[in-house]
């Protein structure tokens, strides 16, 4: 074994950092023996220096992150502060004087991945992040080495755990929204500020590298149509439910038919009771991989927290290590097929629209006419009237709703279509009369 140790700059010293750091000192002669040479924590880059850091010597803190990653004895720098500035400068800077980086970083690679990896290439480094999609499960190096060999065109994923805990409280104890929120925050799984995680965009982030990595192909965060689960009720779940379904918010990433193109989008969805993501409870991740030689694959586990991403970011740090001891980089960048990203109004799947109609003859034809002008398929109808006392009754498809002057609602489900026509089927809707309202819109995937 090498006698001289690797050098670490850790750029961020909180729950995740903290984590890192105690790791590497406590499981220091096993990383050691795995990589063939030592690991010395060589600086620790933080903002606030006065805090107390258990286990971590006050001498190598600093608030000079730049100074830090110029150093050109550092071999490796582990960037968790996350955010876009300064985290890109110091990754770049850190490549442009000799370090290799692991990062968990999602945002900054979604929306930089590109320029992160030709900085790294141009250095002859390597650029890791693991830890920046689900946490502690193994996802980002299966798909760009144990699958380089296969062909994938579909990913699947729950890839936010804030987002599950509250869906899965709202279907297992029938919680509203704010309810099941409430608890998630309460339960230290959503932020104070929860709108990146309830709004889709940390999901969407997460979709981007996916994406780009199952594909070989340069999928950036403007690219992600997104939308979040704040407005999915209990009424989504029932019909959900009546279904046999749930609701999950879903990152999806597929490649066309064709082939000749790519989707990539995160959105509330039904999905069928016996899907393996149906299944998935609390704040756990899994994604669900489709290949063409390797059939279909799941990864599952905890997808954040200090331990879990700590976990991810230190097998960055050793396969990095290890490259850095052969005198080699490991896989980077693969974008070769350079495919375009197709907007939203080409993603096709099925759909549940609920309506709110009014209660009188013909109503039902009319919204079939509608449907069938703009090429959507019907797959089933239930239509039901409300009474006096708001109970609801239901009928049979085409019953066409006999008691005048009331109310009814619609449920449709159709066969698969693509998002565009269906835009323009809510559109018509909306103009009929008879249709006091679009209550809700739910696609229905993994079917």
């Amino acid at each position: 074994m090498r006698t001289r140790p690797l050098k670490v700059a850790l750029l961020g010293c909180g729950v995740v950092g903290s984590e890192v750091a105690r790791i590497m000192t406590t499981h220091a002669e096993d990383l050691a023996a795995r990589i063939g040479a030592p690991v010395e924590l060589a600086g620790v880059a933080v903002r606030r220096p006065s805090k107390v850091r258990e286990g971590i010597d006050p001498a190598l803190v600093t608030t000079d992150a730049t100074a830090l990653v110029k150093r050109g004895d550092i071999d490796v720098v582990v960037e968790v502060i996350g955010g876009i500035e300064p985290a890109r400068t110091l990754i770049t800077t850190a490549f442009e004087h000799g370090a290799s980086v692991v990062s968990a970083n999602k945002a900054l690679l979604a929306q930089d991945g590109e320029a992160l990896h030709a900085a790294a290439v141009e250095q002859g480094r390597d650029l890791y992040y693991e830890a920046a999609v689900a946490g502690a499960i193994p996802l980002i190096r299966p798909l760009r080495e144990s699958l380089a060999g296969d062909k994938v065109n579909r990913v699947l994923g729950i890839v936010n755990g804030t987002t599950n805990f509250i869906l899965d409280k709202m279907d297992s104890t029938g919680a509203g929204y704010q309810e099941a929120l409430d608890e998630a925050t309460a339960l230290g799984y959503a932020e104070a500020d929860p709108t990146a995680d309830v709004e889709g965009f940390d999901a969407a982030a997460k979709a981007a590298i996916l994406a780009g990595i199952a594909f070989h192909t340069r999928v950036r965060l403007d690219d992600v149509y997104r939308e979040g689960m704040t407005e999915v009720t209990a009424a989504d779940f029932a019909s959900a439910n009546e279904m046999g379904c749930t609701i999950k918010l879903l990152a999806i990433c597929e490649r066309a038919a064709d082939g000749g193109s790519v989707t990539a989008r995160v959105h509330p969805a039904m999905i069928p009771l016996d899907h393996p993501l149906a299944s998935v409870r609390g704040a756990y991740n899994a994604v669900f991989v489709e290949a063409e030689a390797a059939g279909q694959l799941m990864f599952y586990g905890p997808g954040a927290g200090g331990s879990p991403t700590a976990s991810a970011v230190l097998g960055d740090l050793v396969a990095v290590c290890r490259n850095r001891l052969g005198g080699a980089t490991g896989p980077g960048d693969s974008a070769y097929t350079q495919l375009p990203v197709s907007p939203m109004g080409d993603s096709v799947t099925r759909y549940h629209i609920s309506l709110d109609v009014a209660d009188k003859p013909g109503v039902l034809a009319q919204v079939a006419t509608v449907f069938a002008e703009h090429g959507v398929s019907i797959d089933t109808v239930r239509q039901s009237v409300r009474k006096s006392s708001g109970d609801e009754v239901a009928i049979e498809q085409g019953g066409g709703g006999r008691r005048a002057g009331g109310e009814a609602s619609l449920v449709v489900v159709t066969h698969r279509a693509a998002d565009a026509a269906l835009t323009g089927v809510v559109d018509a809707l909306r103009q009929l009369d008879t249709v006091r309202g679009v209550a809700s819109i739910m696609r229905v995937e993994g079917e």
